[in-house]
């Protein structure tokens, strides 16, 4: 791993200074940087690069911040599969799951190549108007249609592939990841999903129908999402990150992507220790 690539939060001054500690260290040990283009002054660098040029050329991108800059730059991974390592900046992250106590240690092990990845399925979105393809995206988490601030219920017309499900009353749905049921999908009552297995999880935004209630899907499945309203102010969200307005008629197809993201694993906790620590469980 001779070429870093590193992401920090911007807009937390700690994340700046443990970035300048960060990249002191990675030099003294005869590594190239690659920091990101928007911190890249902050962290005394006169160049930077887009996320997309880290992800195409780094060995390994070590991300400082929390799960919402992780996702970002999943959000921009191709075919090679570089290792990411979260570290959290503040309390411990889905997904970031090294403290900031822990990086130095963990990070050491790393160019040792002693680790563990796990790798993440992402989901393609298309966005389809009038026939023609407008935009594509993936996503680590969630792909979502909901309605605006001051709009009605929506009518979106699900199908999975070939085969009609139902018309959905309401406020939105989410499509998510093993990864993202933890994330918008959970506070909508949808399931937890571990992040091994290969499927896909449909779940309705305050269904007019109480009886619509999230479903499971094997990740292969083709999803296909068709507004049904018209005059209303509805959006497509990826991540919860980026977003697209859409107009009666778009339909969005959402598939598993052909590609993953390879988050490198804790050495000292587990998927259960994380949840046990953000959901309290076992707490009275």
């Amino acid at each position: 791993m001779d070429t870093i690539g590193l992401v920090v939060k911007r807009n937390k001054p700690e994340a700046i200074i443990l970035g300048r500690e960060l990249a002191a260290w990675l030099h003294a040990r005869g590594k190239t940087l690659m920091p990101e283009d928007d911190a890249c002054q902050e962290l005394g660098f006169p160049q930077g690069w887009r996320k997309s040029e880290i992800m195409q050329r780094a060995d390994l991108t070590i991300v400082l911040g929390g799960d919402g800059t992780l996702l970002s730059v999943a959000r921009r991974a191709g075919k090679r599969e570089v290792p990411i390592l979260g570290v959290n900046m503040g309390g411990l992250g889905f997904l970031t799951e090294t403290t900031t106590s822990e990086l130095f240690p963990t990070l050491e092990r790393v160019l040792e190549g002693a680790y563990e990845i796990e790798h993440r399925s992402l989901l393609e979105a298309v966005l389809v108007r009038g026939g023609e393809r407008v935009d594509a995206f993936q996503v680590l988490n969630d792909v979502v249609i909901n309605k605006g601030a001051l709009a009605r219920i929506i009518d979106l017309e699900v199908w999975i592939g070939d085969q009609y499900v139902c018309t959905y009353k309401a406020d939105g749905l989410i499509v998510a990841t093993p990864t993202g049921s933890t994330a918008y999908s959970l506070a909508a009552g949808g399931p937890i999903i571990d992040p091994a297995v290969d499927v896909v999880v449909l779940t309705p935004i305050c269904p007019h129908t109480l009886t619509n209630r999230p479903i499971v899907l094997p990740d292969h499945a083709y999803v296909q999402v068709v507004l049904r309203t018209a005059d209303e102010d509805v959006i497509l969200t990826l991540d919860g990150q980026e977003g697209q307005s859409l107009k009666s008629g778009d339909t969005v197809g959402i598939k598993r992507s052909g590609i993953t993201v390879s988050l490198i694993k804790s050495p000292n906790r587990t998927f259960f220790d994380v949840l046990r620590s953000k959901l309290r469980w076992g707490e009275r």
